[in-house]
This record gives structure tokens, C-alpha cells and sequence, in this order.
């Protein structure tokens, strides 16, 4: 099996001060980056998603502005391939599945923002690509969505789409689990 990292989203309007803040997205941001300083010390290839809202009345992520740009936690190395994306899915209409394909890999390690909507979506879509995935719950992270009258917290939204995710479609584990248990070059 030949792997890479795909962080997702991890952009500034998702964080203190930006226009869609998000439930403790520090924490989050350093699991990640704990997985992609142990990814880039391994020789593991990195991608970074960055979505764009191009759609009318959208509210962050916008073109050209500092919210768009990646969290500095996380930021991208010359070397590593950044993948722009307007949907929730990484994969539609962006070059992450031939990317990924060129380089003869098939497991993928995901992290990043909104647990809830583009990571629920883009490994539901590395699945049906035929890839197989790992996903680092705590490098993820969504806010409070809205049902009805109710709020569901975030963690509770957090931890549904965790489980909702494993087994089916990945297995869902920490960053230190991944770390302690990766077997580089397999």
C-alpha cells in the first residue's frame, strides 16, 4: 500500500476571527500538523486542499482575501502539490484523483475542516474512487449545525460522522495512533 496525506480545508476562515469559526479548530490544526511533520519526515507525499467559494452569496473562503489562504499551522512546502476545489468533494472537478493515481497511491490519510461536510464527503468519494482511507478524527473538526428548532453541538456532530464513517468507509483513528503505528513503505 503506498500512501499520502490530504489535509482539507484548513483555512483561515475556520478559525478565531474568520467569517465561519469553528469548534475549537487550533486543537485540530496541531493533530495535523503533528501528522504532516511525521508525513514529511517519512518521505509520505502531501496534498493540500484549498476550497474557493465561487458561488453567489457565499460568505468566506472567498477569492483573494486572507480567509481563503491556509492556516499558517499547516502551510504547504513549494514542493507540495495544493489542489483547489469549489464543492465539498476533493475529488470532483479537481485533479486530486489523477494526482493521486500518477503516483501509484492508494491509501489515503485525511485530516482538515468541516468534518461534517468536505472530509464526510471526500472519503465517502476516495471510497467509491476505489482508494482505501484512514481518517485522523482528532485533526478533524465542524462546528454546531442546526435541525429544526434544535442545536446539535459540534462534538456530537464531530463524533457521528467519526462513526458513521468507520469501517464502511475508513478506519477513523487519533494522530498519535497513526504516528506510534504507521508502517512507512508499506
Amino acid at each position: 500500500m503506498k500512501s499520502a496525506l490530504v489535509l482539507i480545508d484548513i483555512q483561515n476562515d475556520y478559525f478565531k476571527n474568520g467569517k465561519n469559526e469553528l469548534y475549537r479548530p487550533e486543537n485540530a490544526a496541531l493533530n495535523a500538523k503533528q501528522a504532516l511533520e511525521f508525513c514529511r519526515n517519512n518521505g509520505i507525499p502531501v496534498f493540500h486542499v484549498k476550497h474557493i467559494s465561487v458561488q453567489n452569496g457565499a460568505t468566506y473562503f472567498l477569492p483573494e482575501t486572507l480567509g481563503v489562504e491556509i492556516n499558517d499551522a499547516v502551510a504547504p512546502l513549494p514542493t507540495e502539490m495544493v489542489i483547489i476545489k469549489n464543492t465539498p468533494n476533493s475529488f470532483y472537478q479537481t485533479e486530486l484523483a489523477s494526482e493521486l493515481a500518477d503516483r501509484g497511491i492508494n491509501h489515503i490519510i485525511f485530516c482538515g475542516m468541516m468534518s461534517h461536510m468536505c472530509i464526510d464527503t471526500t472519503v465517502r468519494a476516495a471510497r467509491f474512487l476505489g482508494f482505501t482511507a484512514t481518517v485522523l478524527h482528532d485533526a478533524c473538526t465542524t462546528r454546531d449545525l442546526a435541525w429544526g428548532d434544535r442545536v446539535i453541538p459540534a462534538l456530537t456532530t464531530h463524533e457521528t460522522i467519526m462513526a458513521s464513517l468507520q469501517g464502511t468507509f475508513a478506519e477513523v483513528i487519533s494522530t498519535d495512533e497513526f504516528i506510534n503505528n504507521f508502517k512507512v513503505g508499506l
